[in-house]
């Protein structure tokens, strides 16, 4: 009898354990299926190009008239609008009246998709103290200490021009600007004011760049004077909305929508003085990925106050400052370039500390970057 006992006893966990197994592999069955077909579709770059039409002709095209549009609806055509999906360029492909869409001409940048983030990482306190002499002391070492040596336009050409002021990129045969110039296919960004110096904006037309200059002031939308592009649009940390936004803001912009409009993946120089917006502008960059398209980034930075829409007492303050300076480091960037202006007031955050500047240029080159065409070359 103990020996029938025990046979049963056996046999009835052998099918408990066949049965345990059959239903953990029906649920890895149905976990597939489902993650399979809830998994968007892949994602494609690029945009086409219509041969014989230079380059104001095509972004024309890009956000011209509604009656080219029109046309388009019209004959059937079908295009691709790049869009911006979590902080990567990725294009939408859209068709009009088209039931046979055109293949993607390129294979997508960057394969892998980057998680959202909605903060930055802000660093460890300067001290135990948090007190606003160790932020600054730690800050101000940070931004007057360049990280790798660079020949630097406004060493070379420019330091006979004394128009040349207070910019400077990086000329380095290591780096990619250099050879961007002599193929004709360097691309630069250089956001601020009309009365600012626009000296380095036209040496760098000049040594064959397309230069987009970007002042809201412009009475026209796009202005082509000589060799370099105007337009009534500035960049901010935040797209505008038509709801709540007057229409003379409208062509305030992030970035990314910038590059979108335009359809530019790449920007080998982005330069900027947004008069204390520069944090929040840096900030979004950050947060959205968008610095991996910019290769030298040209930024004047404003200390005589916390700057727009930055909130908290000053050690906080100086300490938010730091921590996105060394995401720049974390994405890659190294400074190279540092210049103070004699001319402005010294003021911190108010105070005066340390003899410090209220204003400092700077100049990081992105040690990380390669430009979208060479990425792809490199692929294939």
């Amino acid at each position: 009898m103990d020996m029938r006992g025990e046979k049963v006893n056996v046999g009835l966990l052998l099918r408990l354990a066949a049965l345990l197994v059959a239903v953990c592999w029906c649920l890895h069955v149905v976990y597939l299926e489902t993650s399979w077909q809830s998994s968007p579709p892949p994602l494609t770059l690029g945009r086409p190009t219509q041969p014989g039409l230079n380059w104001g002709q095509q972004t024309g095209m890009k956000h011209g008239s509604a009656e080219m549009q029109e046309k388009n609806s019209e004959s059937g055509t079908s295009y691709h609008h790049p869009v911006r999906s979590d902080g990567r360029i990725r294009k939408k492909h859209v068709e009009k009246e088209n039931p046979h869409p055109l293949p993607a001409c390129c294979p997508p940048l960057h394969p892998h998709r980057k998680a959202l983030r909605w903060h930055i990482n802000l660093q460890p306190w300067a001290s135990e103290t948090h007190s606003l002499e160790d932020e600054a002391k730690r800050f101000l070492g940070y931004i007057t200490t360049p990280q790798v040596t660079c020949a630097s336009l406004v060493d070379n050409e420019a330091a006979t021009e004394p128009s040349a002021g207070h910019w400077a990129v990086c000329l380095d045969p290591k780096f990619s600007l250099t050879h961007r110039m002599k193929s004709k296919r360097c691309r630069v960004y250089s956001f601020g004011l009309g009365m600012d110096d626009r000296s380095m904006d036209h040496i760098l037309a000049q040594s064959g760049c397309e230069v987009h200059c970007f002042d809201p002031s412009l009475e026209q939308p796009h202005l082509q004077k000589a060799e370099m592009w105007f337009h009534r649009i500035s960049v901010d940390w935040r797209d505008p909305s038509p709801a709540l936004i007057p229409k003379r803001q409208a062509n305030h912009k992030k970035l990314a929508t910038i590059l979108d409009d335009f359809g530019h993946r790449d920007v080998d120089v982005l330069k900027a003085d947004m008069e204390s917006a520069e944090w929040k502008i840096l900030e979004n960059l950050v947060l959205e990925g968008v610095l991996d398209s910019v290769g030298q980034l040209l930024l004047e930075l404003h200390l005589h106050w916390a700057g727009f829409e930055v909130a908290g007492d000053d050690p906080s303050v100086v300490r938010y400052w730091f921590s996105l300076l060394k995401e720049l480091e974390r994405a890659g960037f190294r400074l190279f370039y540092v210049h103070s202006d004699p001319n402005k007031p010294h003021l911190f955050l108010h105070k005066d500390m340390m003899n410090a500047s209220s204003a400092y240029t700077l100049s990081w080159v992105n040690t990380r970057w390669r430009p979208s065409w060479a990425a792809e070359r490199q692929r294939k």
